[in-house]
């Protein structure tokens, strides 16, 4: 952070988070009516972050370009999904808060990241009334470090990469040390999905359809308590809409096997390039992040 370090701060950066901070004071105005604790969270966002997670790079959309593109893509799924509820994760992974804040004043409460750390830093400083999603891998010796970092400091956290019963049990664990860690006393539950590999490419993670998923669901539900198994998710090949297919087929052997109806499973498939054909094949969760936020900068992660 610049205050701990100050060598990391350059008159750019200085210069920056002073227009950011001015950004925030007009912002505050316009939102007397938010609650108390995302305010006080999001006004002193400016004076805690880093100046690498702070500034905007080159290859992302200017601030106004979020808001107008973010309120575009919902208006996008609204249609697409023709009266179904579809949830939009606006994926920020890579992304600087300042493009997160105009999202989240634009009305975006639900963010997708990739990275474990990064998530946990962002959940700190953005207000708590975001649904976070974690999407990428996760190993799990970081279960624990993701969970407690989040649940704390947030709305929700979902993990939709869940692929083996290790990780189901890493998750369950943390999930129910940190509900008695930070004395949460209601049902409140870790929501996750199972990752399906649909495309069978040897890049993708997640399990290949057949008896694992099923196998893998019945834990979660039987011996995961501080767990939600919320549905299937799946990162298909792009351009391959046969993908959408496999998946919705695993859903209807879940249920099966599980003995509910298909429909309390939920689809998580779809991203920026394809996310209204996913809608029009029944996902009721896509990940959108380029075409909201532009396309990423890698330069910053180590």
């Amino acid at each position: 952070r610049c205050v701990s370090h100050p060598q990391e701060t350059t008159p750019l950066h200085c210069c920056a988070m002073v227009r950011f901070s001015t950004a925030l004071a007009l912002l505050a105005v316009s939102s007397a009516t938010r609650s108390s604790r995302a305010f006080t969270k999001l006004s002193f966002v400016g004076a805690r972050i880093s100046p690498q997670l702070f500034s905007s790079t080159s290859g992302t959309l200017d601030m106004a370009g979020v808001a107008e593109s973010f309120k575009q893509v919902q208006a996008n799924v609204a249609t697409a999904g023709d009266g179904r509820d579809v949830r939009l994760v606006a994926v920020s992974k890579t992304k600087p808060l300042d493009l997160l804040v105009e999202a989240y004043e634009s009305g975006c409460r639900i963010f997708g990241e990739n990275y474990a750390q990064e998530l946990v830093e962002k959940a700190k400083e953005m207000p708590n009334d975001i649904h976070w999603h974690f999407i990428g891998p996760l190993q799990s010796n970081k279960a624990n470090m993701l969970v407690k970092g989040v649940i704390p400091n947030a709305a929700s956290l979902t993990v939709e990469t869940v692929a083996t019963i290790k990780l189901a049990n890493k998750l369950n664990k943390a999930m129910t040390d940190c509900k008695a860690e930070n004395d949460i006393t209601d049902d409140t539950k870790l929501v996750v999905f199972v990752q399906i590999n649909t495309s069978g490419e040897e890049s993708k993670s997640g399990l290949s359809p057949g008896p694992e998923v099923t196998e893998i669901c019945k834990h979660i539900m039987n011996s995961c308590s501080a767990l939600q198994l919320k549905g299937l998710m799946t990162i298909g090949a792009p351009g391959d809409l046969d993908c959408f297919g496999v998946l919705s087929k695993c859903r209807d052997d879940v249920s099966e096997a599980l003995g509910v109806e298909p429909s309390s499973l939920e689809l998580s498939m779809g991203m920026s390039g394809d996310y209204e054909a996913a809608i029009t094949n029944g996902a009721t969760n896509v990940r959108v992040g380029s075409v909201i936020f532009g396309q990423r900068d890698y330069s910053n992660l180590k």
